[in-house]
């Protein structure tokens, strides 16, 4: 079956948006203004003493040609046998779009490598809809077992694997949620790496009932609701609605998660989300910390009026306020509830038909 015919009228409309061609053997054509041909050869020098931050590329898995991009802060000589926490990054886009090698997601990775600072390792994982989900969250979790190994000698001679955090924008905060319920099942075998922590950045998530946010802003420049349905409708697998747990994990108050949530509070993993209600995703973000909360997971947010989707990717100043929360939670060894920051009743959650 072609793409076109699989795929709703919406996802047609919001291909010309994204500026994707939808392929008759349902791959798709991506613009490269959207995703840049990525090699190793496309990171910086990694030898050269005048950028801040170090970055370069090493493969992870080459039959699915997956890889990482390591970004190594430059210290002052005093630090520089002290390790550095890890921050395991996953880049947005819908799970269609956007690469490792993305300038806007380089940058950004190495605005956090040198303000935190940490050792950052961006991952690049396979798309849909030729990869539909699960195999994203499969790449996510490959690469911390990749990453356990200590092969590369950065992450050998800088890192701290047992403070370790996982951290996503939009969709890639959906894969480190998922990725983190994985992780924490199987936490034995990723031994000595220790996640201490995930960090749902605007995190992507959707259902089939509309939320008040999406309604509110159904026309939104960054994430129109017809783009955000057309996306969801080429990750997931075949057949899926909006409701199955990769999208809408607070269904049914989180129950196909139990035993994964109970582990992740066992272990007393923490989670931070933050966002902004001039997002469309806004409440869903909210319910998951709610869902969360109930479970007895400990959770921190940080909604904040104004601003749009992904806007730290964008915005410095905006940036720079992220980091700083990142920086009081990651400071934060142990699992003290809201972490004083809690979550804001002026945002709705209700869900409408």
């Amino acid at each position: 079956m072609s793409a076109e015919t699989a795929s709703s009228a919406g996802t047609v409309i919001a291909s010309k948006f994204i500026h994707l061609t939808l392929n008759p053997d349902g791959t798709v054509d991506r613009s490269r203004m959207v995703i840049p041909v990525a090699s190793a050869s496309a990171a910086p020098d990694p030898t050269s003493p005048a950028s801040p931050v170090l970055s370069k590329d090493v493969p992870i898995n080459p039959s699915h040609n997956t890889w990482a991009r390591i970004f190594l802060p430059q210290r002052v000589p005093s630090c520089s046998e002290e390790k550095l926490p890890l921050v395991v990054y996953y880049h947005g886009g819908g799970f269609i779009l956007f690469s490792a090698a993305s300038k806007e997601i380089h940058e950004f990775c190495v605005t956090l490598a040198r303000e935190l600072p940490a050792v950052v390792v961006s991952v690049e994982y396979r798309l849909a809809p030729e990869h539909r989900l699960p195999s994203a969250y499969d790449d996510a979790v490959e690469a911390l077992h990749w990453i356990k190994t200590l092969q590369d000698e950065w992450l050998a001679d800088h890192t701290d694997l047992s403070t370790c955090y996982l951290m996503g924008s939009s969709s890639g905060g959906n894969m480190a949620f998922h990725a983190g319920l994985r992780a924490s099942m199987s936490h034995g075998d990723l031994e000595p790496l220790k996640i201490r922590g995930l960090i749902l950045h605007h995190a992507y998530f959707g259902g089939t009932q509309r939320t008040p946010s999406e309604l509110r802003l159904e026309n939104d420049e960054t994430v129109p609701l017809v783009v955000s349905d057309a996306m969801w409708e080429l990750s997931l697998p075949l057949g899926a609605t909006r409701d199955h747990v990769y999208s809408n994990p607070m269904a049914d108050g989180g129950i196909e998660l139990f035993e994964e949530l109970e582990k992740m509070r066992s272990l007393g993993c923490r989670v931070l989300i933050t966002g902004c209600d001039g997002d469309p995703l806004i409440d869903r973000e909210v319910e998951l910390a709610k869902m969360l909360q109930e479970k007895g997971v400990s959770v921190v947010t940080d909604f904040a009026e104004g601003g749009q989707h992904g806007i730290e990717l964008r915005e410095p100043d905006w940036c720079k306020l992220l980091v700083q929360t990142m920086k009081t939670f990651m400071a934060t060894k142990t699992a003290t509830g809201h972490g004083g920051v809690g979550l804001p009743d002026k945002i709705s959650t209700q869900i409408v038909a």
